[in-house]
């Protein structure tokens, strides 16, 4: 048990905790960006949502897809579709004892990428800046895992 404090204590530890929290917000934040979006475009996707419209047509009307509110939307399932294996990753890995300067070049290279990769999505900038962004985030993901199996491979 004092082994398991003593990683929960660890600079690398908190570092980890620091940039998970960063990136978690970040994703939390794409929600009531996608709900700006769905506003300020009368795009809704639920006919419940379309109460702000007068009249039946009106409110038929509301019910469509927007390029723009689709944008968003899909940056918000690419930030869950890498974050949480980072969270995850992260994790294992922050726990395996690494030097905190690596651990620290992940962390940041991991939300620098994750923040350049919603901005150019959101913008949206031109290719190949999104994908990138992406690919910097999936390397240190496929890195840190790499390290963790290395570290503590048991078959």
């Amino acid at each position: 048990m004092a082994e398991v404090m003593h990683m929960i204590d660890s600079e690398v530890f908190l570092a980890f905790s620091t940039y998970a929290t960063i990136v978690i917000l970040k994703m939390m934040f794409m929600a009531p960006l996608t709900a700006f979006y769905r506003f300020s475009r009368m795009a809704f996707a639920n006919p419940e949502d379309t109460g702000i419209g007068k009249t039946p047509e009106e409110r038929k009307k509301m019910l469509r897809s927007d390029v723009d509110v689709e944008r968003v939307r899909r940056c918000h399932l690419n930030d869950m579709e890498n974050i949480i294996p980072f969270v995850l990753v992260g994790l294992l890995y922050s726990l395996t004892g690494p030097n905190l300067a690596s651990a620290l070049l992940y962390f940041r290279v991991f939300v620098g990428s994750r923040f350049c990769h919603t901005v150019s999505y959101v913008l949206p900038l031109p290719q190949p800046c999104r994908a990138f962004s992406w690919l910097a985030g999936v390397v240190v993901i496929l890195t840190m895992a790499y390290r963790v199996l290395s570290t503590a491979l048991y078959l």
